[in-house]
């Protein structure tokens, strides 16, 4: 406290002049409408960048949520971008119904190894959340991999990184098919293998999921042709593909559920046992 009577004593002079410009500088403004006006908008310009800082920190902290909600409404456009029908052709029965050939479910990815030979994905969301093995999984780029095996609130996935996956693809503008596998070496590239001779491939050109796959809807994005190289062996193209996704950098992603795949893999399981 001394101290503080002794800075006032030392000091008397600078704060009676400092007092004494405070109220005449008040004073001026409360005579004056333009000095008053400048005062206000600069307090305004003061408390407004507050007021930013302050929105922009509340944003930050909802994000999660803003993410969540646009992560659904993704998975509820391409719901409707699945089941779009060619207006060529008659409206068939389930649709009219209202039974959709597919179902999209969200999750996350809490684990993504992409640096062995064989690798997998961990997502937020298993069996309770009607999730099954041999799903197909995707995000707004592209295919991501196939449901592996699922516990109650958790599931597995293989990654396309891995080099056990073999999945049916296809050149968008041919038609022409393949089987999409990786070769282990690059995060980036996948390759497309046993396309025919006969197709027309050129770099750039747009590959796809096929048709004949009941994992994944057709025409879903993979990647594009980067080198294109002729099988020593089979004499068949092997197309190196560069991917739309990035492997390395993955976070909500789409499981697919198809309504026909269970019918259509009771129905081929049959075949293989009357044979």
């Amino acid at each position: 406290m001394q101290q503080i009577f002794n800075f006032i004593l030392k000091n008397s002079n600078r704060l009676l002049f400092l007092l004494l410009l405070v109220i005449s500088l008040s004073l001026t403004v409360q005579s004056h409408s333009y000095h008053k006006s400048k005062v206000i908008s600069s307090a305004n310009f003061f408390t407004g960048g507050i007021y930013e800082k302050i929105n922009n920190v509340n944003e930050y902290f909802g994000l999660k949520e803003q993410n969540e909600e646009l992560a659904l409404e993704n998975a509820r456009l391409k719901s409707l971008l699945f089941n779009v029908k060619d207006t060529a052709k008659a409206p068939e029965i389930d649709s009219i119904k209202g039974v959709k050939k597919t179902d999209i479910i969200v999750s996350k990815v809490i684990h993504n190894s992409y640096s062995v030979y064989e690798n997998f994905l961990t997502i937020n969301k298993g069996a309770t959340a009607g999730i099954k093995p041999k799903m197909g999984v995707i995000n707004s780029a592209g295919i991501v991999g196939i449901i592996d095996k699922t516990s109650k609130n958790y599931a597995t996935v293989i990654s396309i990184l891995n080099i056990e996956s073999k999945i049916n693809a296809k050149i968008k503008k041919s038609n022409h098919f393949g089987s999409l596998v990786w070769n282990g070496k690059s995060t980036g590239f996948v390759q497309l293998i046993d396309v025919p001779r006969l197709a027309g491939v050129r770099k750039g050109d747009t590959i796809v999921t096929g048709g004949e796959s009941i994992i994944f809807p057709e025409n879903i994005g993979i990647g594009t042709i980067d080198k294109v190289y002729i099988d020593d062996v089979t004499h068949y193209y092997t197309l190196d593909i560069k991917l739309f996704n990035d492997m390395t950098n993955l976070g909500h992603v789409y499981i697919i559920k198809s309504k026909d795949a269970e019918e259509i893999t009771k129905l081929e399981n049959q075949n293989k046992k009357d044979e």
